[in-house]
């Protein structure tokens, strides 16, 4: 999901850290961050909502509580408020690592069990900030590729279901296919133009082509008016909270492997902006940025709201318009804010056609399987790393397949091995350790 355009030296930012905007050059800039990621930010629960069948009122809830924390989040990370936030460009969204235990959750208890164990393990993300240099030895590049890449095939069956529904009464078979395929040509093209703008707004492209073609043949359908006003404000455990035990592990190692996330794409942003990424400064920003996700994790199940964690998309608008001020995060969070707090957006956003969400989904899924892939490639495919990827996937993929041997199981061990993400991961931690080997750290802690 990252942007990857040829890195812009440090040197030629128009704008460092610390510097400040005119307001009309802070507003168009954040305008391109915030359309740069609005999408990753929504489509977790437009997914979840879908797979689920949830209620169009609960979808539209999710949908704008993702943009209000997404809001919170940015605000926390760029303006560094004490020790919580990184105080670099960095903006939040909703995590797509969570959508398979949400999916597990969702289906044992709904929406109070989503929320309760989001909420349950949370806490994970602000008691590993003080340990951070620790997980090096435990979260190698070898380990958080196997997860990603796991977390990649799991999802990516979810998007055809989106795609194979009929998108209107009276469709052929094949209609919802080639809705996708048309969103999936836009996108492609978009990148194909070579040119910066256009493949930092492919996605957009994708959903507009997606919307106009459903438009054309009637399989588009203006959402219900919105019956709570023009306003949609937050509520306090909207849903109510629930807890099983079984759920924690799957929850909690998920949060780890955010927080790993979390540190290469505040570590890319410090890089951008000009910054060292080794040493204790380095360190402390690290560490007040995993706080803010988690201060923006624990706020979002609350008021009713997925994970969140931070975003890597930014990092590409970095790169293009050499602005780097974490003061544009200000006019961000406003913006998000506004988006999500007016029902009107998210109404018209949870009308999306399953085809066009799905094949969005399906090129997302794919680029975080990709994007496991290439932190595999980095820790390299030795003898002993081939053995640990091969494991870890042969159980990831495996043990998730035999339903009928998993009946049989204890519950925590059912809820364990259900998950591909949990399952392949555990193996691969446990094989990393235990096999010898060097193991290398995935981003810079900041303890050298």
């Amino acid at each position: 999901m990252e942007n990857d355009p040829v890195l812009r030296p440090p040197n030629t930012l128009v704008y460092g850290l610390d510097d400040r905007m005119p307001p009309g050059a802070a507003l168009l800039v954040s305008l391109q961050q915030v359309s740069a990621m609005v999408v990753g930010v929504i489509t977790p629960a437009l997914l979840l909502s879908n797979i689920l069948k949830f209620s169009a009122a609960d979808t539209a809830y999710l949908t704008s509580m993702a943009l209000v924390a997404a809001a919170l989040g940015t605000f926390l990370q760029t303006t560094r408020i004490g020790p919580i936030g990184s105080g670099l460009l960095s903006v939040t969204g909703t995590s797509f690592a969570f959508i398979q235990p949400l999916t597990q959750a969702g289906h044992a208890g709904g929406l109070p069990l989503m929320f309760g164990m989001s909420l349950a393990a949370a806490p994970v993300n602000l008691l590993l900030a003080p340990f951070l240099p620790k997980l090096r030895r435990f979260f190698s590049p070898l380990v958080c590729g196997i997860v990603v890449l796991l977390i990649g095939i799991s999802i990516i069956p979810e998007a055809m279901y989106g795609i194979i529904a009929s998108p209107g009464p009276g469709a052929p078979a094949w209609a919802g296919a080639a809705v996708a395929a048309c969103v999936i040509a836009a996108v492609v093209a978009a990148q194909a133009v070579g040119q910066p703008w256009t493949r930092l707004a492919g996605i957009l492209f994708g959903v507009v082509a997606g919307y106009a073609v459903c438009a054309v043949f009637g399989y588009l359908h203006a959402p219900p008016p919105n019956e709570n006003g023009w306003i949609t404000l937050p509520r306090l455990v909207p849903h109510g909270l629930s807890f099983r035990w079984e759920f924690l592990l799957p929850f909690a190692f998920i949060y780890v492997v955010s927080v790993i996330e979390s540190l290469g794409d505040m570590t890319a942003t410090a890089q951008l902006s000009g910054l060292k990424t080794r040493g204790p400064e380095h360190g402390l920003r690290m560490r007040a940025g995993i706080l803010a996700d988690g201060v923006t994790t624990v706020i979002s199940a609350l008021i009713g709201s997925f994970p969140s964690t931070t975003y890597a998309q930014n990092n590409g608008v970095i790169q293009i318009t050499g602005v780097a001020s974490r003061y544009v995060g200000r006019w961000m969070a406003a913006i998000l804010a506004l988006l999500g707090l007016f029902p009107f957006v998210a109404r018209w956003v949870t009308a999306m056609p399953p085809a066009v969400l799905g094949g969005l989904a399906l090129m997302l899924f794919g680029l975080v399987s990709v994007a496991g892939l290439r932190l595999i490639a980095h820790a390299g495919l030795s003898h002993r790393n081939a053995l640990v990827v091969a494991l870890s996937l042969a159980v990831g993929i495996g043990a998730p397949s035999q339903a009928q041997w998993l009946s049989t199981l204890p519950s925590f061990l059912q809820t364990l091995l259900e998950s591909g993400v949990s399952a392949g991961g555990v193996t691969a931690l446990i094989l990393n350790l235990a096999l010898p080997g060097d193991q290398e750290s995935p981003v810079a802690f900041g303890s050298e």
